[in-house]
């Protein structure tokens, strides 16, 4: 299979990169810099060096790929809100369908509140909403696009080791999820990749 990883120099983009390339699969990694690019087989990955804010880079990109797969982190700006209508435009163009993206469980509904977000309600802890805004925009973006999209959403993201037991559940955080690691996230977003049991939904994933 042909992928196409938005994000792959991230914490979470690199451990779905290794999965990828253990498995033999053609990698497509648009990156800024591929100084920061960790990969064991260069044969299996094409490094296209350019930007997910720029079309042409884009368009480029997702040419011959099967599947998108965005672990684009909010950036500290509007990288997600600017730069999905560029993937989705590029993804339709191609005629490429998939894509599976990694989402914050702010995006979540609400158990407390369920006409609202998790981020928009008291559920969540966090006092700074920027990123889950982000989120939020990009998540809006593809609920109208078309494509088969799932997200990925993990709650609180420590580096861990890979444990492969985790709950999930559709559109809402498992109940009393604190944590999942960035390996196990990385793990159900690869998992995706093959599978279209959760198309258009967002999967909160957490022990």
């Amino acid at each position: 299979m042909n992928l196409l990883i938005l994000g792959a120099t991230g914490r979470v983009g690199s451990e779905v990169l290794r999965h990828a390339l253990r498995d033999g699969h053609q990698v497509t990694a648009l990156v800024r810099n591929p100084d920061k690019l960790a990969f064991a087989d260069q044969d299996l990955v094409h490094v296209a060096i350019g930007n997910v804010l720029n079309e042409a880079d884009v368009e480029a990109a997702v040419q011959g790929v099967d599947v998108v797969v965005s672990a684009l982190s909010t950036d500290g700006a509007d990288t997600l809100s600017q730069g999905m209508p560029l993937v989705i435009a590029a993804m339709k163009k191609a005629g490429v369908s998939r894509i599976v993206t990694v989402g914050t469980a702010g995006i979540l509904q609400s158990r407390i509140s369920p006409d609202l977000l998790r981020y928009q309600s008291s559920e969540s802890k966090r006092t700074l909403t920027r990123a889950a805004e982000e989120h939020h925009r990009a998540y809006t973006l593809l609920e109208r696009s078309g494509l088969d999209w799932t997200i990925v959403c993990p709650t609180y993201l420590p580096d861990g080791e890979r444990l492969g037991n985790y709950r999930i559940e559709a559109h809402y955080l498992p109940e009393n999820g604190t944590q999942i690691s960035v390996a196990d996230t990385a793990d159900f977003v690869y998992q995706q990749v093959f599978s279209r049991e959760h198309l258009h939904t967002r999967v909160g994933i957490a022990y």
